[in-house]
């Protein structure tokens, strides 16, 4: 299982709605220590992060299943942050609703359509581990909340319009507000090192032969 420690790339975006501070239940809210004058936590609270969260088992809410076709979305991940990233449609997130926005981990899974052809490679189709942005992502100042999920491999074509299953996990940390894109690149490494790490438990590692997935 220790195999997906080889899957590290670069990862996704993050936020939170302005004015508004939620946080997964059974996860401390440490925001008010760290919230600026607008009620958004500042990068004060990098300061202190655990390399690894979670209980030795996912507790409620957690597992949370989502699934859907790969989305388009504001193409920014791989251009910005060289971290691309897929967006689950908005009717696949009500299942995320009692979890609040923030930094998540998981296992995810991409496969094409029923009967439709494929590019993609038998690597490419395994359940992978990723990491999950929830929010609305206040450094981009995004209109709406999105689900962007990051897998950890590198994919040598895109796979827009493909299904993909995705199982959450766990909660990495609330979403931050960052003054500068270079802080933001520093925690999202951070992020997949704590994800890698968190799910290198056997409560965890079961989730990757999951009926949910097509293994």
């Amino acid at each position: 299982m220790f195999a997906l420690l080889i899957f590290l790339s670069n990862f996704f975006k993050m936020g939170d709605a302005a004015g508004e501070i939620t946080s997964s239940p059974n996860v401390p809210d440490s925001s008010k220590d760290s919230a600026g004058p607008d009620g958004v936590p500042d990068e004060s609270f990098r300061t202190s992060r655990p390399d690894i969260v979670g209980s030795d088992v996912p507790d409620a809410p957690f597992p949370i299943k989502l699934s859907g076709p790969v989305q388009h979305g504001f193409g920014r991940g791989s251009k910005d942050l060289g971290c691309p990233t897929a967006n689950l449609p908005d009717d696949s997130l009500p299942p995320m609703i009692d979890a609040g926005t923030g930094v998540y981990y998981g296992y995810a899974q991409v496969t094409p359509s029923g009967g439709t052809s494929s590019s993609l490679s038998d690597q490419d189709v395994c359940v992978l581990p990723m990491v999950m942005s929830f929010g609305w992502n206040p450094f981009y100042n995004n209109k709406r909340k999105t689900a962007e999920i990051h897998i950890m491999h590198e994919f040598k074509t895109d796979f827009y319009g493909y299904d993909m299953k995705a199982i959450v996990l766990g909660y990495i940390r609330q979403e931050l507000r960052y003054t500068s894109r270079e802080a933001l690149i520093e925690d999202i490494e951070f992020d997949k090192r704590v994800a890698l790490k968190s799910m290198a438990r056997p409560g965890y590692e079961k989730y990757m032969t999951d009926p949910f997935f097509t293994v």
